[in-house]
């Protein structure tokens, strides 16, 4: 459990030199679990496998933290459609920064995670999407992909047994819209990152129309953990509720900035003090946005006894998100905070929703009359009832991400933003 994490060993991006290479990664149990599956169709049928990975409750770590087991159980038995698997590595989340060191490190254990996820499902094809900026990355999985392909791990006929799937690996340009999944559906169809409408969901019409399973990369990469290991093992590690390990992508004010890998349930003060080294030049810390841009600011004074899980987060007023803590000292300007935030979200709109098209300019217009010296009192107001008019008003939840930093921030430091206003009101009077 979490009490031991000082003398937890990692699972996800174990410390073994050169562990991007297939032979090293079999050297070192890999390919296993997918070779256990395919060699025993018996006891590992393709709903035994959905119910194994159900029970882990492994939660996507792409931010919605939904059980993928229970997500693969929505695909519709199979006909004569193709049938994909579509992986999300786009991280365009502002303090996300985790899916690479997979990419990097261990880029054989998201595959055969990926592998093991396309058996489950009778996927007939895998794309891996990855953002555009990552393109050094991506040359490294291809190498990975490549690899696998060559080891008869990938293509028709795995492993002398009568399942076939192939892998293509794409790339975007740097949209953080397309990091939705609808809004990568579309990417990848060649189209313009517009999210879709739900219902219709992906698994029952996905790409070109057909059933579509999506899965974070990190995701993914706990699959074969659960098959190699069991359930019960799986849920050994982490909290109840929110199992297994989890990559912390820790930047900021922080004497070690980096990707982390430790148990679910991780308490925040360890991470930050302990792991990543305390806050630099002996500073005091300030706040926290614990997974993610997105995710709501919590201040130093609520981190007392709050553990990076999805219900101690909730408990506390914010959301564990992808992990991406951002730490901030008490030199942090929160204005100057907000006003990027909000110029981010502004900038990746892709304008299909006037809530969201609208309300994310004036959100930054608002924002840059009050980072001036030209705001007023009345504007904190105005910038939290634009939030109340976004929230779930557009088809996807890109609007709410652009509302939460603004509402939160305004009301859990709003002595600062006021003390911001009141100069202008001075200096007019």
């Amino acid at each position: 459990m979490v009490e031991d994490w000082k003398s937890y060993e990692p699972l996800l991006i174990p410390d073994i030199p050169n562990l991007h290479k297939i032979d090293v990664y079999e050297d070192n149990g890999g390919y296993e679990a997918f070779r256990t599956v395919l060699g025993d169709q018996d006891k590992w049928s393709r709903k035994n496998v959905t119910e194994e990975v159900k029970a882990a409750n492994i939660r996507g770590r792409g931010g919605a933290g939904f059980n993928c087991g229970l997500k693969w159980s929505f695909m519709p038995e199979p006909d004569d459609r193709p049938r994909y698997l579509a992986c999300n590595g786009d991280e365009s989340e502002p303090g996300t920064f985790k899916d690479r060191n997979i990419f990097e490190f261990n880029p054989h254990l998201f595959i055969e995670g990926a592998l093991i996820a396309a058996y489950a499902m009778s996927i007939d094809t895998i794309y891996v999407y990855v953002r555009g900026e990552y393109i050094d990355w991506v040359n490294k999985f291809e190498e990975a992909v490549e690899e696998a392909y060559e080891k008869g791990y990938i293509g028709n006929n795995i492993l002398d047994s009568d399942f076939s799937v192939d892998l293509h690996t794409t790339y975007g340009a740097g949209a953080y819209i397309c990091g939705e999944e609808t809004g990568m559906l579309e990417s990848l169809e060649g189209k313009r990152g517009y999210p879709r409408v739900k219902p219709p969901f992906p698994a029952q019409k996905g790409l070109w129309g057909n059933p579509t399973t999506i899965n974070n990369i990190e995701t993914l990469a706990n699959v074969p953990l659960v098959i190699n290991n069991g359930a019960e093992w799986y849920q050994s590690i982490g909290v109840e509720g929110h199992t297994g390990p989890v990559l912390y992508g820790i930047s900021g004010h922080v004497n070690k900035p980096g990707v982390y890998e430790y148990p679910a349930g991780m308490p925040v003060m360890d991470l930050i003090n302990d792991v990543a080294g305390g806050i630099r030049g002996g500073k005091k810390l300030k706040a926290l946005i614990p997974g993610g841009a997105s995710t709501p600011i919590l201040r130093a004074d609520q981190l007392e006894g709050v553990s990076m899980d999805s219900n101690s987060l909730r408990e506390a007023g914010s959301m564990m998100g992808t992990a991406g803590m951002v730490v901030m000292d008490e030199d942090t300007d929160m204005v100057d905070l907000l006003w990027r935030i909000t110029h981010f979200f502004h900038h990746e709109s892709c304008g299909q929703c006037t809530p969201c098209r609208d309300g994310t300019g004036w959100l930054e217009k608002v924002m840059v009359k009050i980072k001036n010296g030209n705001g007023e009192i009345k504007d904190l107001d105005l910038l939290l009832d634009m939030t109340t008019m976004m929230e779930g008003r557009t088809i996807c939840a890109l609007a709410d991400a652009a509302a939460w930093p603004v509402r939160h921030t305004i009301t859990r430091f709003r002595d600062e933003f006021e003390a911001r206003c009141k100069k202008s009101v001075h200096a007019v009077a």
